[in-house]
């Protein structure tokens, strides 16, 4: 009994250490971002934290680094999100608020979304890191040469797959469908480098989201839900896939049709 109470301690003051640790990196960052405007020490402090990917034998390294990839994505995209924020031309109330929101939320992310392994959460990791990795990627790559662009479309599109995959019971198709997912990113970002509308944010029209990052996570919606049919029935069937594929399709006409009339082409 006196183990189990020590056992139980134990696991109790880890989950307290962990917690204040994350709570602390986040809080670390924000810091950092908003009194030295430095990106690369905020990532910095980013790559401290994962230590533990290196803290293994040099063969387990690429390993750890892959299924960190989209750990990695979020937390970069929400370092340059907050030095966006803080570089904006708003009023300082308005520019701490967003900062303290975008904080909490990357809190939310360390504690309770990035840990959980269930599929359904896992999904929904993927989802954050489709949506706010391109939508950070088309934020700042207006000048970049489009293969950059293109590169960096398939590292995000190629991570959320592998991630997702990983939850399947299907090793000889993971590497494949992860490649391939991410040429169809790299093919979106070549697409999207050549004609790129973003729309102001409510309030806010200093900061803008990238129409490209809504359609990449709606379109992986639809090829992880024909993937997830596939999966169970050895064959997509038309009733799992309809209803999300016309979700897609009608959220997409009304971004092309109706919304880029308001939105600013960069």
């Amino acid at each position: 009994m006196e183990f189990l109470k020590l056992v139980r301690r134990r696991s109790f003051l880890s989950e307290v250490v962990y917690t204040v640790l994350n709570i602390g990196l986040a809080i670390a960052i924000v810091v950092v971002i908003r009194y030295t405007e430095s990106i690369p020490l905020a990532l910095g402090l980013v790559l401290i934290s994962k230590w533990r990917v290196l803290a293994v034998r040099a063969r387990y390294w690429f390993v750890n680094i892959r299924s960190n990839l989209v750990d990695l994505i979020v937390s970069t995209s929400v370092v340059i999100g907050l030095y966006t924020i803080n570089i904006a031309q708003i009023d300082d109330f308005r520019k701490l608020l967003l900062m303290g929101i975008a904080t909490l939320l990357y809190i939310l992310w360390l504690l309770v979304l990035k840990p959980r392994s269930k599929r359904s959460y896992v999904v929904a990791q993927a989802g954050v890191a489709i949506f706010l990795g391109v939508a950070t990627l088309f934020t700042i790559s207006y000048n970049w040469p489009a293969s950059l662009v293109v590169i960096a479309m398939w590292l995000i599109g190629y991570s959320a797959a592998n991630h997702v995959l990983n939850t399947y019971d299907d090793e000889t198709h993971t590497l494949f469908l992860s490649l391939a997912w991410g040429v169809v990113m790299a093919e979106i970002g070549w697409i999207a480098y050549h004609w790129t509308i973003a729309y102001s944010m409510p309030f806010i029209t200093s900061l803008f989201v990238p129409q490209v990052a809504i359609i990449s996570i709606l379109v992986g919606f639809v090829a992880h839900k024909a993937y997830d049919s596939f999966y169970h029935h050895q064959k997509i069937r038309t009733s799992d896939i309809i209803l999300p594929l016309l979700f897609t399709l009608s959220i997409i006409a009304v971004l092309i049709f109706v919304f880029n009339r308001v939105g600013t082409a960069i």
